[in-house]
């Protein structure tokens, strides 16, 4: 059993070490704080921590992109990863989704990256399979579900 909370500064130190190492636990405590508006550039943006067990294992992302649609992204630790997380976290942030009125969900998913692949259809995304690079200079395809 996961859930899902916001990021407080406590945190910082589990992101430094399994996320960006490069970074100052200040540096970290300043972007926790940014999550706490629950906004990005004017658009509602919410990132919230994976925790089971009462360890951060990893994060999930919810970015409004129209008043329907709303991107997805999730992200389990390495050394968490295959216990269910990701899906478990998934299913969490559809409900969330939905329970703000979003329409549709959508992620960006790398075309060499299959067990996110494989994630993505077991909750039930579908994609058109067209391949674009996206702005870290990587290939992927749009994921899209209906909530």
């Amino acid at each position: 059993m996961i859930l899902l909370r916001h990021f407080t500064e406590d945190d910082a130190e589990t992101i430094r070490k399994k996320q960006w190492p490069d970074l100052s636990i200040e540096e970290i405590e300043a972007i926790i704080n940014d999550w706490k508006t629950l906004e990005y550039e004017g658009k509602y943006f919410e990132m919230m921590a994976i925790v089971a067990d009462n360890a951060v294992v990893g994060n999930i992302s919810l970015m409004e992109h129209s008043r329907s649609i709303v991107s997805l992204g999730v992200e389990v630790y390495l050394d968490e990863r295959s216990k269910g997380y990701a899906t478990a976290a998934m299913k969490q942030a559809f409900m969330l989704a939905t329970e703000r009125g979003y329409k549709i969900i959508q992620d960006q998913v790398r075309v060499d990256n299959k067990p996110s692949i494989a994630l993505h259809e077991r909750c039930g995304f579908e994609t058109d399979r067209y391949v674009f690079i996206n702005k870290k200079g990587k290939e992927v395809c749009i994921y899209t579900s209906a909530l």
